[in-house]
């Protein structure tokens, strides 16, 4: 009864684990990698043609995106999943397919001539189509048996539409043990879907920390803020453009300009047009339809019941075709474009950017995380230029970011699902967040709740019926090209900068208590100090 942990340890995407017990081995999630990869990752322990079953939490990219390269290598075993998760994978999977076959044919073509040898892509569509007739729909609470002594409940972790939580009880030899993986962990008052549901006993917990060093702070009134965004926008001659992740994030913008455009926050552009140029988007939006009455929480059932669509309005139109996508930016009026990629490493979003970062009268809104290393982060972190497509672009255009919008709890969301166990679990395994703050948030687990906590590396080993680390790997980190020294002193410079970001929440979180003169004064200075430095700010 053993679980070896390969994925999202000390980094934020490319979940996985396996497990072995009951006589099975399985695996909870299987995702890609997105963004830099700083941690050398351990192969599955398991050939993959020997494992019996997966459990999939979810069906976002770093969750989900490896299982047609383990079809590819030989899995033929069913994937248990929420209704909803399994929908959307039927369409997420077959995209990456054809981003990976696509890709390959490009590489391909400018290798040939360069005498290189062809390049294999990860997985064909013939692996997703595979890998999709296994998915196997579970509802939510019911218990499944995938095999003899173990038994599979899921939760709604309020994360993304079908996202769980997944609840393991583990019966060998005897002995009985309960291991929950928490999953992505779903942030309060999400528009369209559910709060997270709690888990209330496990002998062992797997929790994610993507959060975990940070509060969302007050929850903004985000039809208002995008409301002045698109106005200040508009009034300028100038388009807003929304790097939007297509599967989730999409659908709660759509949802919020809804608003906008039932209560008139924009004025002096009726009628104004939003261009969702993203087929996945699209699909998703209609998955997410069909799944109203088993996932929509109590507000949007109410539009429904009153005859609205939550997330459709009048100026609304979609983009399919490579040709629908280039006629965007043809189309002189001032418009609202949301389009995929959400991180803008890839996809159409690229195009859109080319097209307005020039322009000073645009604006750019990032509505989502953006991982270190991407384009989206550059951006954010103020770069003057960027390469798309080959071609330096000047970015002249207002970058922003939405405050606190996140599908992911906060630091004290994290406590609160945490704290929901109603005994002390044996051990919380932290993961699925950057390097120090799986330490961090280990930390406050371990001094806050008296949980037992580890934050293990690709390759760590526990044996869950002994309680007792089999083995414990050591994070191996890839090694990078040398940079400039200009490079290597700048990253320094900010390394130091977040180091004493994390100081500051300690000396914050001593401050607890303090008489409330002292509590304003201090948030006097914190906030002068951000107003001056608050390079994102709306």
């Amino acid at each position: 009864m053993k679980i070896t942990f390969i994925g999202a340890t000390h980094e934020v995407t490319g979940s996985c684990y396996c497990l072995e017990a009951a006589g099975k081995k399985f695996l909870v999630d299987y995702g890609m990698e997105q963004g830099p990869n700083y941690y050398e990752n351990k192969e599955i322990p398991v050939n993959p043609g020997e494992l019996d079953f997966v459990l999939l939490t979810h069906a976002h990219m770093d969750h989900s995106g490896n299982l047609p390269a383990l079809y590819a290598k030989g899995f033929q075993g069913p994937i248990y999943a929420t209704d909803a998760t399994c929908h959307l994978c039927d369409i997420m999977l077959r995209d990456s397919a054809h981003i990976q076959m696509f890709e390959a044919e490009w590489r391909n073509r400018k290798g040939r001539r360069q005498g290189k040898p062809d390049f294999i892509p990860a997985y064909t569509m013939e692996d997703a189509m595979g890998v999709l007739r296994n998915f196997v729909q579970c509802p939510y609470h019911k218990v499944i048996k995938p095999a003899e002594g173990i038994e599979v409940r899921f939760a709604d972790a309020g994360h993304l539409l079908g996202s769980a939580s997944i609840e393991i009880k583990i019966t060998e030899d005897g002995q009985e043990r309960t291991i929950v993986f928490s999953g992505d962990i779903g942030n309060l008052d999400q528009p369209l879907i559910k709060d997270p549901e709690y888990v209330h006993e496990a002998d062992y917990v797997v929790m994610e920390s993507t959060y975990g060093d940070r509060s969302h702070g007050e929850r903004p009134d985000y039809a208002a803020l995008l409301a002045e965004v698109i106005q200040r926008t508009f009034d300028r001659g100038g388009n807003l453009v929304i790097p939007s992740f297509a599967v989730g994030r999409t659908q709660e913008m759509l949802y919020f300009i809804r608003q906008i455009k039932s209560d008139g926050l924009v004025h002096g552009h009726d009628g104004f047009k939003v261009y969702v140029d993203s087929p996945l988007a699209n699909e998703a939006t209609t998955i997410f339809g069909e799944h109203r009455y088993d996932c929509f929480d109590q507000e949007a059932l109410e539009l429904i019941q009153k005859g609205m669509n939550p997330i459709s309005f009048p100026g609304l139109k979609t983009s399919v075709t490579s040709d629908d996508s280039k006629a965007i930016n043809f189309d002189e009026d001032c418009k609202v474009i949301i389009s995929a990629s959400g991180m803008c490493d890839a996809g159409r979003i690229k195009h859109h950017l080319k097209h307005n970062l020039w322009n000073e009268k645009s604006t750019i809104l990032f509505v989502g995380y953006q991982a270190v290393g991407t384009l989206g982060r550059s951006l954010l972190e103020g770069a003057e230029e960027v390469k798309l497509f080959g071609e330096t672009v000047h970015v002249a255009a207002e970058i922003c970011q939405m405050p606190g919008i996140s599908g992911h709890a906060d630091v004290n969301g994290l406590i609160t699902w945490a704290k929901a166990f109603e005994k002390k679990p044996k051990k919380v395994f932290v993961t699925h967040g950057e390097d120090s703050i799986t330490e961090i948030f280990a930390k406050r687990l371990n001094e806050e709740l008296g949980y037992d906590t580890m934050a293990p590396f690709s390759g760590t080993i526990y044996d869950l019926a002994a309680d007792a680390c089999i083995y414990e790997a050591q994070g191996i980190k890839i090694e990078k090209k040398s940079s400039s020294p200009k490079t290597a002193k700048a990253a320094r410079a900010f390394e130091k900068l977040v180091s004493l970001g994390h100081r500051l929440m300690s000396v914050i979180r001593k401050n607890e208590g303090c008489p409330n003169k002292d509590l304003e004064r201090f948030s006097r200075e914190l906030q002068s100090l951000c107003d001056k430095w608050d390079r994102t700010d709306i």
